[in-house]
């Protein structure tokens, strides 16, 4: 199979899988929702089409599709496995998202790159509050985006969490975005298994929320000279570690 068409091929398989968050039951499962809809009405689905489902909790079926209703389909599903596409370092991300679709993109991107946790961030110039429809729209991005890359374990979206209470909190190593910190890649000098990072939001953390983090122990890390949308540097410290020799 040469290049063209083994990228074809994974494409394909990318495209037939669908998140089923309840356990199949004597071999037999149901997709409804969304899962439904993506499967009946995008991919026009009929009786004996092979599909992937995956649990988000690291484990995957190979399933075939049995009947198709007007918005639900039944599929008869093989033995789950264990398909570990993980990163070995846990990444957190505490992030003051970004407004509007902007959040989305984040949440797509970070699922992308293996983070593990997305956590909300409360800081003094943030500009949105997220309520839990914004949070339930976050999750739907994750698992669209776990469909797309092949990801079995879904990236939690905590709850939000002011920033002082996830400074004193946080485990692993702890770094936190600044415009003056040391590269990135300066400081993973070592086999990381947690990593923490602080994201702020436009504007910057202010002096006294570096501070604590400061008293906290986290280090302070940039990412060059330019001065970094909340998405873009999420996104770059997150790609950074997850390639890091360290991680």
């Amino acid at each position: 199979m040469n290049f063209n068409l083994a990228l074809l091929a994974h494409l394909i398989s990318m495209a037939n899988r669908f998140f089923l968050p309840t356990a199949p039951v004597d071999g037999r499962a149901v997709l409804d929702g969304p899962e439904a809809h993506h499967l009946l009405h995008v991919m026009r689905a009929s009786v004996g089409d092979k599909v992937t489902l995956f649990d988000g909790q690291g484990g995957e079926y190979a399933a075939t599709v049995a009947k198709c209703g007007r918005s639900e389909v039944d599929l008869a599903v093989g033995e789950r496995t264990t398909t570990n596409r993980q990163l070995p370092t846990q990444l957190v991300m505490g992030v003051a998202l970004p407004k509007g679709d902007r959040q989305r993109w984040l949440a797509e991107k970070l699922t992308e790159l293996g983070v593990a946790r997305l956590v909300p961030l409360g800081t003094e110039r943030s500009f949105t509050d997220p309520k839990r429809k914004s949070l339930d729209r976050l999750e739907r991005s994750v698992i669209e985006a776990c469909k797309q890359c092949g990801r079995n374990t879904l990236m939690q979206i905590a709850e939000p969490q002011p920033l002082d209470e996830f400074l004193a909190e946080a485990a692993g190593t702890r770094l936190v975005a600044d415009p003056h910190g040391e590269p990135v890649a300066g400081v993973l000098s070592r086999p990381l298994t947690v990593v923490s990072i602080v994201v702020g939001p436009e504007g910057g953390l202010s002096e006294a929320e570096v501070e604590l983090a400061s008293q906290h122990g986290w280090a302070r890390v940039g990412l060059g000279r330019s001065i970094l949308r909340i998405e873009t540097a999420a996104v770059a410290i997150a790609a950074v570690i997850a390639n890091h020799p360290s991680a």
